[in-house]
């Protein structure tokens, strides 16, 4: 490829706003230009390197039995109906209609239609198990973009689907997909840390995630270095320190302005471990209360797994307002006793709390669960942190900042269910298939392999994930330097980028170093008064001469072919 004819020349600065510096670097460097909020076109440039990212992803997708297809990314709005999920995610799904007023969706993900392919594919439970892959395009309407590659509104994704005849198949099955998806980034040169994590809008039982540590990413993992537990913060688990004393008299207080936990800790001077923070949301169900320590946050996923309803989102103050609930001031007190309270067991093992009233400027001191009120949903439901001991060692833990990769998730059966994809067995009984969905994100590995492989120069591609192989220039205006060099574009046995523009051997030399591409091959009338032409390790920056007749040889031999 000549460097003339590229779409997509370097650039000396980046669009105003740009904070990630592997970003900047794709930009700068002609890989991937922003479109709008959240959106990113590929230029020549990445779309090779993504290529070559596939292909991994493919090769090991297909050793395990992995067939491609590809479904529409628009789906009929009745499969979400069906599935369940149009409630949990109805706020983000891009809904539209066609001409004959059909209801439509972009669709952020791709069970649906993935059942819906099976149910009309496959003809008896002996055809299962099946295991199907697809890259395709996503839209997810982000409230928050992040870094233009980390998170965005349309993206391309690897996604897998699985479906199996029993949960024991499934259980059987998923450590291989485990394997091949550290076998990818392994061979991506990108050390990732798993962890377990929520299942979210995906539903299922479980769910792991492969992070790559970063101070860029928008993920905490919760760590602990003596017995290695790892888990993303919505579900990891961690030892809660409580305080056990004498019940006191309930005493209401009047606690004027204090309508956050900072206010009412600030006002009594007390620690917002001694606090109790109720937070409403809305389930699919209704409005469900949840009640943590002041110190702790809610997690939505331990929520989720003991309402076994799940989560939509949080409670509106108008909403609050039309159930008889006070903004700032809610209160398990006195709710009626059927409303859905869920209480953290660190509130229950927690005495004479400050509680709100659920009234305007006013909290009881000294609260006390069992004797002033109950809920018989106990459980886990906070987020822990840091500050938090480990559940199963007792050291203490750490937090990773990360960004995710790829996850997998066990489903189980609950689409085939919901959907009504159904086989009969020998004994004329039905199976539903239990199902496995695994993704990758195209573009944040992209972005992870320019954040683990840059200098202060620009990027350092690894040599099988570059988008060419040499960087071909010549310096000078003599013939011979023109001849050799047009020669050697033809003739070498890789793929080249042949840098012909009548640019400043500095400028040159500059955006070699920013495209990163792993061997630089330098003529000049110089080197050719020796019959030698230069090359350039990008990596380790070694230098050394090579004789014209010994070029195509040596190239082999640097990338090992």
């Amino acid at each position: 490829m000549r460097y003339s004819k590229l779409l997509g020349k370097s650039l000396r600065s980046v669009p105003q706003g740009v904070k990630s510096r592997a970003y900047s670097l794709l930009i700068q460097g002609g890989f991937v230009r922003p479109l709008g909020h959240g959106l990113y076109s590929l230029l020549p440039l990445g779309n090779r390197v993504i290529r070559k990212l596939k292909r991994i992803i493919a090769e090991e997708m297909e050793s395990l039995g992995g067939q491609e297809v590809e479904v529409p990314v628009v789906n009929p709005y009745e499969l979400w109906k069906k599935s369940g999920r149009s409630d949990l995610v109805d706020r983000d799904l891009i809904r539209f209609q066609d001409r004959t007023g059909r209801e439509l969706v972009l669709s952020p993900s791709s069970e649906e239609a993935m059942v819906e392919l099976v149910r009309e594919s496959l003809n008896s439970y002996r055809d299962l198990p099946v295991f199907l892959y697809q890259f395709q395009t996503k839209f997810r309407d982000e409230e928050k973009v992040r870094s233009g590659l980390l998170r965005s509104k349309e993206f391309v994704m690897k996604d897998g689907y699985s479906f199996h005849r029993s949960y024991s198949d499934l259980n059987n099955f998923f450590p291989k997909v485990f394997g091949a998806y550290k076998r990818i980034f392994d061979r991506c040169f990108i050390e990732v840390i798993t962890a377990e994590a929520g299942v979210g809008y995906m539903g299922g039982e479980r769910s792991y995630e492969f992070l790559m540590p970063s101070n860029a990413g928008d993920d905490l993992v919760i760590t602990c270095a003596q017995c290695g537990y790892h888990a993303n913060g919505e579900v990891a688990l961690g030892r809660k320190e409580t305080s056990s004393e004498t019940p006191l008299p309930l005493k209401k207080i009047h606690t004027p302005g204090c309508d956050s936990m900072a206010k009412l800790a600030a006002f009594l001077d007390l620690p917002r471990s001694k606090l109790a923070k109720p937070m409403v949301f809305r389930s699919r169900e209704g409005f469900v209360m949840a009640v943590v320590r002041g110190d702790y946050e809610v997690s939505i996923e331990k929520l989720n797994r003991i309402v076994k309803a799940p989560i939509v989102r949080r409670a509106t103050r108008a909403e609050l307002e039309m159930h008889g609930l006070i903004p700032g001031y809610l209160s398990p007190l006195g709710v009626p006793s059927d409303e859905t309270v869920v209480i953290d067991d660190s509130i229950m093992k927690s005495d004479n709390l400050v509680m709100a009233a659920n009234e305007y400027e006013y909290h009881y001191k000294n609260v006390n669960f069992g004797r002033d009120f109950e809920s018989e949903l106990l459980g886990d439901i906070v987020r822990v942190t840091s500050g938090n001991n480990c559940y199963q060692c007792g050291y203490p833990l750490e937090e990773t900042r990360a960004v995710e990769l790829g996850n997998i998730f066990k489903l189980g059966d609950y689409y085939s269910r919901s959907m009504e994809l159904h086989f009969q067995d020998e004994k004329d009984k039905k199976v539903y298939p239990y199902m496995g969905s695994y993704g990758i994100g195209l573009g944040r590995l992209l972005w992870a392999l320019v954040e683990k492989n840059q200098d202060k120069r620009g990027i350092v591609w690894p040599k099988h994930l570059a988008p060419f192989d040499v960087f071909l220039m010549g310096i000078g205006l003599s013939p011979s330097v023109t001849r050799t060099v047009e020669e050697l574009f033809r003739e070498i046995p890789a793929e080249v980028l042949y840098d012909d523009r009548g640019d400043s051997p500095g400028v040159k030399f500059k955006d070699a170093d920013l495209l990163g591409i792993p061997l630089r091959i330098l003529v000049s009338s110089k080197h050719l008064r020796n019959g030698e032409v230069e090359f350039f390790d990008r990596q380790t920056r070694n230098t050394w001469m090579v004789p014209i007749e010994q070029v195509n040889h040596k190239v082999l031999d640097f990338f090992g072919a």
